[in-house]
């Protein structure tokens, strides 16, 4: 393999190794107690300091085509699929780990072809082969979580005992029992609200498809609902004060590194091998969580948590598999084999196949696009 081959495949670590770094550094800035609805204002703010200056630079003729309908629009889908989405995650993932924050992002594809379904842009063919695999997908998506939430079974030792973070403490453990709980399926509905703000998304950028100013647009209307949500929540300004500790690192990381760094390596990626090549990376982001939240938090991972995301990366790898083999027989030209029998594909589904595939690329192009949550933080 060519030096330039290899670099779709460093390019994919590196991004998982970004996502590991925002899931450890914003768990221990709540450990530390600082407020969420506050990080995430903060997060938010300084995304919008480094795209907004971008957006102005590259897309200032396209400004003037941006009416009042648009940002409209903008405002609602940065309200629903940033700030309500990345606020709720932030608290789920105070009442869990980073470890279930991690293996949950896993489900997005899941969740994301789930919705497309019920919107009628997907099609599930329950007797050809890859109809069976999406199904089973969702089947072991669901199981996943709920082995997370309702499982934790024995712990596993942390690898480092001398924690570089501190340690958020324990309550009594039914209460800590019933925070999981409450967590894991808190990450689950913020899941279902990014997907369907993946799916809008898609169909907004058909009709003004200038992607750095919408994501830069959305990123500043959600730091302005941000503010107004932690105002309301954290009224005591002293403790809004970022001090020089991991809670500053982890603003600036996920505001910058996050945000930046990883929305254009992301688009580089997507753009060399497409979104699926991508997906398939995102279990390593639970392997390196797993290792990093324990050496550097200290937290205690449970066999649940471990079980619950394997059958979660099953699920993922399962739709995965379905949606390629759909998109390689469409490319050639192939007709679509249900026991054997070939079935000649209709207009009005091979159009529902162009839609899918159209979904399916922006939804990993634009994941991290205004600082997701599951991975999203």
């Amino acid at each position: 393999m060519e030096v330039d081959g290899k670099k779709p495949y460093v390019i994919a670590v590196i991004i998982q190794v970004i996502y590991t770094g925002m899931l450890v550094t914003s768990k221990a800035a709540y450990n530390e107690g600082f407020n969420t609805y506050v990080f995430v204002f903060y997060r938010q703010a300084a995304a919008s300091l480094l795209l907004l200056p971008l957006a102005i630079v590259l897309e200032r003729k396209n400004m003037r085509l941006m009416s009042f309908r648009l940002l409209m629009k903008l405002f609602l889908y940065a309200l629903c699929g940033t700030t309500f989405s990345l606020n709720l995650y932030n608290v789920s993932l105070k009442l869990t780990s980073a470890t279930v924050g991690s293996a949950t992002s896993n489900t997005m594809p899941v969740v994301t072809f789930f919705i497309a379904l019920l919107l009628r842009m997907e099609v599930v063919k329950l007797r050809s082969p890859s109809g069976i695999a999406k199904v089973a997908g969702v089947g072991l998506c669901l199981a996943g979580v709920l082995v997370i939430a309702l499982y934790m079974g024995p712990s596993l030792d942390p690898v480092n005992h001398h924690r570089a973070f501190a340690v958020a403490a324990n309550g009594d453990a039914d209460g800590r029992r019933g925070a999981w709980i409450m967590g894991t399926f808190l990450i689950v509905l913020v899941n279902v609200t990014w997907s369907l703000w993946i799916v809008l998304q898609a169909a907004l950028l058909k009709e003004y498809p200038h992607k750095l100013l919408v994501t830069a647009t959305q990123c500043v209307f959600s730091a302005g609902q941000c503010f107004v949500v932690a105002a309301v929540a954290e009224r005591d300004f002293s403790r809004w004060r970022l001090r020089l500790d991991v809670t500053l690192l982890a603003v600036l990381y996920t505001g910058f590194v996050v945000t930046g760094v990883s929305y254009y390596l992301q688009a580089w990626c997507v753009d060399m091998r497409g979104p699926v090549f991508l997906a398939v990376w995102n279990p390593l982001c639970f392997v390196f969580t797993i290792f990093c939240s324990s050496f550097f938090l200290g937290e205690i991972v449970h066999l649940g948590s471990v079980l619950g995301g394997i059958l979660l990366v099953g699920g993922l790898y399962s739709v995965l598999w379905a949606k390629s083999k759909e998109n390689r027989a469409a490319t050639r030209g192939e007709p679509i084999m249900i026991n054997g029998v070939e079935e000649e594909k209709s207009a009005d589904e091979e159009e529902k196949n162009t839609r899918s595939k159209q979904i399916n690329g922006q939804m990993e192009h634009d994941k991290e696009a205004t600082a997701s949550p599951a991975e999203q933080v």
